[in-house]
């Protein structure tokens, strides 16, 4: 079930690499199911490191204190390759709310969009600016605002990020094409009693 979006405020998790594609953020042979909870633990399965590794070669998620964490700040063509929705479902599941970067896939941001992800796409300049903060202060605090279409962490930063409008009345609402269609079935029946799509005529 989707989740309307406003704003998000809490910790990121830094991922500074480009073209992450869905098979790197969950594997094929975790898509043997179409139910959405659980993937979490799938998210980014290859990359995962083992308990007991240094605590500098861990991989982002491993760090035991990004639990909590609802951002997820990467680089350059994000969710490139297959069009499996398993790599959205898998980011949600794991608490992730955002996702950072400079570009994404088009397949993947439309299917994170329908899915309540909200993907943000800053100028390189900004998210180079916005990963150097987060090296220096791993545990700063990150807020999205869907509402002002704007990124900040504290004083120290803010970049604003456009959206397309459809997309961001369905998060807004907290739903997908479907539901935005359902919700307006009133409407819609009302416009067909009329006759209105026989004549022409405006609803």
């Amino acid at each position: 079930m989707m989740h309307a979006f406003t704003d998000c405020t809490a910790r990121a998790v830094l991922l500074p690499r480009d073209d992450v594609d869905t098979d790197q953020i969950i594997p094929a042979r975790f898509l043997t199911t179409t139910v959405r909870s659980g993937l979490g633990r799938a998210l980014f399965a290859d990359w995962r490191t083992l308990p007991d590794a240094p605590a500098e070669s861990r991989f982002a998620l491993d760090d035991p204190g990004v639990q909590g964490a609802q951002i997820l700040v990467a680089g350059r063509n994000f969710g490139c390759g297959s069009s499996r929705e398993h790599a959205p479902w898998a980011l949600t599941d794991w608490g992730f709310r955002v996702v950072i970067g400079a570009s994404f896939a088009d397949i993947f941001r439309n299917n994170a969009h329908k899915n309540g992800l909200l993907t943000v796409a800053l100028h390189e300049e900004g998210l180079a600016t916005l990963h150097r903060l987060l090296r220096e202060t791993p545990r700063a605090a990150v807020t999205v605002s869907l509402r002002e279409q704007y990124v900040t962490v504290g004083a120290r930063f803010r970049a604003n990020f456009t959206i397309d409008p459809f997309a961001r009345r369905c998060l807004f609402d907290g739903v997908d094409e479907l539901g935005y269609l359902l919700a307006r079935a009133p409407a819609i029946a009302a416009f067909e009693a009329r006759g209105a799509w026989t004549t022409g005529a405006a609803a």
